[in-house]
């Protein structure tokens, strides 16, 4: 018997076993037949053998399975903070992240007054104290909250107006 008059045969019951087995192991019904599907091409006809079909394909469909229990059992999916460039360890993620950056560092450029410098110095990567910012700006340390309140402020509506400005019409979702 030919492979593809085998197929037309057995893909009613490689389905149906398929279906069945697959939630018990985790896998999708379709990964699973198709498993099966490339184990039986690879297999090497035999002349003269006495041919089971459907029982080959009960073992076919349960040796696929013990082998994705056996997989998940070993296998260990990666936490984020593991991947390289930490949760956003993508490479996607990463050029994201820097381009939202980028982004942000531009809208502060912008601000008016103090603004920029203020909060420059708070998106400082060595994450300076509200003590090192006011010294270093040359402000009291207790109008330093205030201050960083209205530069927040003025920053997400420049944000806002330029999100709303870059819709269709003004609307944006």
């Amino acid at each position: 018997m030919t492979h593809s008059a085998l197929v037309g045969i057995l893909h009613p019951l490689v389905r149906a076993e398929a279906t069945a087995e697959a939630p018990g192991a985790g896998l999708e019904p379709a990964d699973l037949e198709q498993s099966v599907w490339v184990r039986l091409l690879e297999r090497r006809p035999r002349r003269g053998r006495a041919a089971d079909p459907a029982g080959w394909v009960r073992a076919a469909v349960r040796a696929e399975v013990r082998a994705a229990r056996t997989r998940a059992r070993h296998e260990q999916a990666y936490r984020a903070d593991a991947l390289p460039g930490g949760p956003g360890g993508s490479p996607e993620g990463i050029v994201e992240d820097a381009d939202e950056r980028r982004a942000l560092r531009a809208a502060v450029d912008r601000l008016p007054g103090k603004c920029p410098l203020i909060l420059a110095a708070m998106l400082a990567s060595h994450d300076p104290t509200y003590r090192e910012i006011a010294g270093e700006l040359g402000i009291s340390q207790g109008s330093l909250g205030p201050m960083r309140s209205r530069c927040l402020g003025c920053l997400r509506r420049m944000l806002a107006a330029e999100v709303a400005a870059s819709g269709s019409g003004g609307m944006e979702r």
